[in-house]
Formats: structure tokens, C-alpha cells, sequence
């Protein structure tokens, strides 16, 4: 009889160890698709909620970078702009810089963020991921908007010279969320047993911005060496963003391919190591 009833038992959610780590359950972060987009409220509302300027932050802080680097990159340093206005070639590599760099630091803290209500409640651990990348992708819009307003009035006096690759970049944008994300989630599940990971992140994503053509054009490196710069997935992204809202440097549709390939790859990795850690990460956070 006990078997009977139990044959006749039908419920609505099993919670179970996965014993695959290739099991990524897509499924079931749909099914709380909900959670994630009251997440996304909580991150946007919350966070400047308390300030003064509130969220004229999203404006106030690559204004203060891009003129802080247009008078020591650009005046001082006399480094190259590939014959752009300065101050809207400096916007257009910090607007794509501070998505990335906000995404990748904040989603590699996510266990010892959210180690308090990942102890109490269960829900798909890669809703908080999702939760980071898409909230900053509202304060990402916001900043952009503010560089096609620069672009527009530099356009208007005929300094630069955009162009139809314009369009691809809701594209352009998607891989670097996913390269972001999937390295994120790597140095996530690295710190929650290296603790000292934690205060190497912040320096590391700083240098590596060196490495990324941020603050110069990619054409300004000696021919020898454009090779080592181009194993770098971003860069063909920031090219792209002055190529085609700028007219300057060169862009194709295949340098396209590398980063998009690396994308694939290190976000499969990522939530693959992500979901072997967040079985045990609570006895070591």
C-alpha cells in the first residue's frame, strides 16, 4: 500500500544533487526567470538608492574618466587617437571597458557576496551570474547613450565618420557579456578556496586593461607584436567600436570569430566549474 501511495505521489519540483557536471539544468532557470528579474530591480533600485546624485553616477563617473584620460593619455602622452576627437575616442573604449570590467569583477564575488542567502534558500545558483550582467547592461545602455550623444555632436561637425557596422553592436555587446560572465564565474569558484584571489581580482582586471586597447588604438602596436596583442578576445571588440561609430582603425566581420569562439568556450567551462563548487562552497566561504 505504502508503494501505491507513493506511485500516486505527483510533484511539482524535485530538488536533487546533480551528479553531471555536464548537467546545466537551463531548464530550471527559466522556471525562475521571476526571481531573476526581481534581482535585476533589487540591484538597479538599491544601489544608488541611498546616494545624493543617485543615478547621475551613471553619467558623473566615465565623464571624470574620459577627461581624465584626455589630458594624460591624450594631451600629455601625445599617445595616438588614429586621427579621432580625443575625448570621444577615450568614451567609446570606457563605455565598453566599465560594462566588462564591472561584469567580471562582481560576478567573481558572487559565492562570498551572496554566501548568506545562498545558505538559507535554494534557487538555480547561476540566477545571481545573470542577475550581475544584466543589471549593469541598464547601466552600460545609459552610459552608451551618452557617447552617441558625444558622437552625434562630433558627427555633426564633421569629425568622424560612422558607418553601417553600427548595427552589430547588440552582438558586439553579447560576447563581451559572455566572455565576462564566463571568466567570472572561473575566479568565482577559485576564491571560495583562495581566499587570496579576492584582493589579486581588482589589480589584475586593472592591468589587464593595459593590455586591451582602451586608452590607444590597436594600430599603434609595432607590427611584431600584434600578434601577442590579438590573443587578447577584446580586442576585436574595441576595434569594432571605433571602426564603426568613429571611422577609424580596421575592422572585419572575421576578426569576429576568435572572440566569438572564446566566448563559447570559456562560459561552457565556467558554468561547468561554477556547478562542481556551489555543491560545497558553503564549507569553505
Amino acid at each position: 500500500m505504502e508503494q501505491e501511495a507513493l506511485q500516486e505521489d505527483h510533484w511539482d519540483h524535485v530538488i536533487e544533487s546533480r551528479n553531471s557536471l555536464f548537467d546545466l539544468r537551463l531548464r530550471e532557470i527559466w522556471h525562475y526567470r521571476d526571481l531573476l528579474f526581481l534581482f535585476v530591480r533589487r540591484d538597479f533600485v538599491t544601489v544608488y538608492k541611498q546616494t545624493i546624485l543617485g543615478p547621475l553616477w551613471f553619467f558623473i563617473q566615465p565623464i571624470l574618466t574620459t577627461i581624465t584620460f584626455t589630458v594624460i593619455f591624450g594631451n600629455v602622452a601625445q599617445l595616438s587617437t588614429d586621427g579621432a576627437p580625443k575625448l570621444v575616442f577615450y568614451m567609446a573604449g570606457i563605455t565598453l571597458w566599465n560594462y566588462f570590467s564591472t561584469c567580471l569583477t562582481s560576478v567573481a564575488g558572487v559565492f562570498n557576496a551572496n554566501a548568506g542567502i545562498f545558505g538559507k534558500v535554494y534557487f538555480p545558483r547561476l540566477i545571481m551570474p545573470l542577475t550581475i550582467v544584466i543589471s549593469n547592461l541598464m547601466k552600460f545602455g545609459v552610459q552608451f547613450l551618452m557617447f552617441l550623444i558625444f558622437a552625434i555632436y562630433y558627427y555633426c561637425l564633421g569629425n568622424i565618420q560612422p558607418n553601417n557596422w553600427i548595427f552589430l553592436t547588440p552582438l558586439i555587446v553579447f560576447i563581451m557579456a559572455i566572455i565576462s560572465m564566463g571568466i567570472g564565474l572561473i575566479l568565482s569558484s577559485m576564491t571560495t578556496k583562495y581566499k587570496d584571489l579576492n584582493m589579486l581580482i581588482g589589480f589584475a582586471v586593472q592591468l589587464f586593461m593595459y593590455a586591451t586597447p582602451v586608452i590607444y588604438p590597436s594600430s599603434s602596436i609595432p607590427e611584431n607584436y600584434q600578434w601577442l596583442i590579438r590573443l587578447n578576445p577584446l580586442v576585436a571588440l574595441f576595434d569594432y567600436m571605433r571602426y564603426a561609430y568613429l571611422g577609424v582603425g580596421n575592422f572585419s566581420f572575421s576578426t569576429l570569430l576568435y572572440p566569438s569562439g572564446f566566448a563559447i568556450v570559456i562560459l561552457v567551462f565556467g558554468v561547468i566549474v561554477f556547478n562542481k563548487v556551489q555543491k560545497s562552497f558553503m564549507d569553505t566561504v
